[in-house]
């Protein structure tokens, strides 16, 4: 079975993208291609102007560039700093440098004050923004959100939503996934549409339509 079937798309650097369509149209594996995790079974993908080679070595680097936070993101057991340094230790950061980019990515998120607090006290609202913290403290060329604002409070999606907006002003391309058909417009951003595994045209005017022109899709 064909789950995603693009012949062309194109993703430029700094901007805001979100992908709309109906559970099962594709948007959760098209995530999956951009981050590297599953090659696509035909097609190319570029990347930076490169043809994206998927053997491992190819892959890890390109990883390292690229963020995927998913719909129901994992915390583990511990303290919200060791939730939002995880992917810093792996990368070697430590110490003062550690604590100071936790510090930032907890403040961005509006959790000041939270560094201590053990995760599974947290409520849903929360423990999303430290998923989020936890997603901005790798400072990724490119951020990939699985339906980053479903199921959470009124207060967390405002201010999630004011986060992302502001990300490709700092230089950092955002796709993220919704049903909500408002949010290309309350985030300024880009819409692609999918309908059963295809890009389809919008049924609306959307503000700077991104037109898709380079075979299997490019990021930046």
């Amino acid at each position: 079975m064909v789950v995603l079937d693009i012949e062309d798309l194109s993703i430029y650097e700094h901007r805001l993208y979100t992908l709309i369509g109906a559970n099962g149209a594709g948007k959760s594996t098209l995530l999956h291609i951009l981050a590297f995790l599953s090659p696509p079974t035909a097609g190319e993908i570029h990347y930076d102007g490169k043809r994206v080679d998927w053997d491992h070595d190819s892959m890890e680097a390109r990883r390292r560039r690229v963020t995927l936070l998913h719909q129901a993101p994992y915390l583990f057991g511990g303290t919200v700093h060791a939730n939002v340094a995880f992917g810093l230790k792996a990368r070697g950061i430590h110490g003062d440098d550690q604590r100071r980019i936790v510090e930032t990515a907890l403040e961005t998120v509006g959790l000041q004050g939270f560094r201590e607090r053990r995760a599974r006290e947290l409520s849903g609202g929360e423990a999303q923004r430290v998923a989020m913290a936890r997603a901005l403290a790798l400072e990724p060329e490119v951020l990939l959100l699985d339906e980053p604002l479903a199921n959470i409070d009124r207060e967390t999606t405002g201010l999630l939503e004011t986060v992302i907006a502001s990300l490709p002003a700092q230089g950092t391309t955002v796709v993220m996934t919704t049903h909500d058909p408002q949010h290309p417009d309350r985030l300024n951003g880009e819409s692609i549409f999918l309908e059963r595994g295809r890009v389809v045209p919008p049924n609306r005017p959307v503000p700077r339509q991104t037109s898709c022109c380079t075979k299997g899709g490019s990021l930046p």
